[in-house]
C-alpha cells in the first residue's frame, strides 16, 4: 500500500511537471520577440474619413506580417495570431493619434479602448 501512494505521487509529481514545462513554453511562444514594421502614411490626409481608412488598411497589414504565423490551424494558434495582430493595430493607431484613425479603428472593432478613448478626447 505505501509503494503504491510512493508511486503514485511521484507520477503525479513528473505529469505536473511536465505540464508546467508546456505551459511555460507556450508562453513563451504567445510573446515573441517584438517585431516592428514602419508603415509610412505621408502621402495621406489621415484627417479625413477616406486618408485614415487606407491607413488603417496599411496597419492592419502590415500587423499581420508583424504577428508570426504558429505554423498551424489549430484553435490555440489562430487565438494567438489574431491576439497579435489586434494589439498591433491598436498599438500602431494610439501611436499614431489621429481622431480619424481612431474612428475608424472603433467602427472595425465594435467598441473603443481605453486608451482610444483618451486620446480622442483632445
Amino acid at each position: 500500500m505505501t509503494t503504491s501512494l510512493n508511486f503514485r505521487g511521484a507520477f503525479a509529481s513528473a505529469v505536473f511537471g511536465a505540464l508546467t514545462c508546456s505551459l511555460a513554453t507556450l508562453c513563451n511562444a504567445a510573446e515573441p520577440a517584438a517585431h516592428q514594421i514602419t508603415v509610412k502614411f505621408a502621402d495621406l490626409n489621415v484627417s479625413n474619413p477616406q486618408g485614415a481608412a487606407a491607413l488603417y488598411a496599411r496597419i492592419q497589414l502590415a500587423a499581420r506580417g508583424v504577428c508570426p504565423s504558429f505554423g498551424t490551424r489549430d484553435l490555440s494558434s489562430t487565438v494567438l495570431m489574431e491576439a497579435c495582430v489586434h494589439k498591433a493595430i491598436a498599438d500602431a493607431v494610439a501611436k499614431v493619434g489621429q481622431r480619424a484613425l481612431f474612428e475608424v479603428y472603433n467602427a472595425r472593432n465594435g467598441q473603443p479602448t481605453p486608451i482610444v478613448l483618451a486620446a480622442s478626447r483632445y
